[in-house]
């Protein structure tokens, strides 16, 4: 009934209050990548954001954080594993309309501008023009941007095949920060530009990113988002 828990680590704790998940998908024959979930506590609630399955022992683990209450959905392409948490645990699932790829379940809850932050001390981030939905979240207290595909940071290829690495590459995926570009390609619309997404993004108070793939990038977010942006939309 519900896709497989892939390969995945042991939750981490990034800082207080934000955990990660950093596990894996299989998208095919030789085609294997990571994915990543965020974990928010606030008190005994927890809060997944861009869910990744997790095996029974992940799922005990989490079980000794808290209560699963809310899960988040930032991008219209990360929703493969919703409906299990939903089904476990009866929670809410939040996310902005216009949902494409996965259209069911439901979200019970819309994200949108006016939209108030999960926990205390945070804030959504939309990407208006975005013709597919798309998302990102500030944990203010840490500075840490938490993102879907739109932005992305690699220090290692971890879980990736040779294939999808190779691939990645011809996509012009590179160690470091990076604007996902089948993302933006797909979600631009014909004609169109995100550049001013990227520019009011830059306003936000940040300086660690954190994807729904790669890894953390602790300090310096903002200013290699910048550089980023320079280089893609020159």
């Amino acid at each position: 009934m519900y896709p497989p828990a892939y390969p995945h680590d042991q939750i981490k704790n990034l800082y207080p209050g934000v955990f990660l998940l950093h596990g894996s998908i299989k998208m095919g024959p030789g085609m294997r990548m990571n994915r990543n979930m965020v974990i928010l506590k606030s008190h005994s609630e927890l809060i997944l954001i861009n869910p990744v399955r997790m095996n029974e022992e992940g799922l005990a683990a989490l079980d000794l954080l808290g209560g699963v209450r809310k899960i988040i959905r930032l991008g219209d392409f990360h929703g493969l594993d919703d409906e299990f948490y939903l089904d476990r645990y009866k929670c809410e699932l939040w996310a902005q309309s216009g949902q494409a790829t996965y259209r069911s379940p439901c979200p019970t809850h819309e994200i949108n501008s006016s939209t108030a932050g999960p926990v205390a001390g945070s804030e959504f981030f939309i990407f208006e023009s975005a013709q597919y939905p798309e998302a990102a979240l500030l944990i203010k207290e840490h500075k840490l941007l938490i993102t879907t595909d739109s932005i992305q940071y690699y220090s290692d290829w971890s879980y990736f095949s040779w294939f999808t690495k190779l691939v990645f590459r011809l996509l012009g995926f590179k160690i470091g920060l990076n604007i996902g570009g089948p993302w933006l390609k797909r979600v631009t619309p014909k004609g169109q530009t995100l550049k001013g997404d990227f520019e009011r993004l830059l306003a936000m108070d940040f300086d660690a990113i954190v994807a729904a793939h790669g890894g953390l990038i602790q300090s310096g977010a903002k200013e290699l988002l910048r550089k980023e942006i320079r280089k893609v939309f020159s």
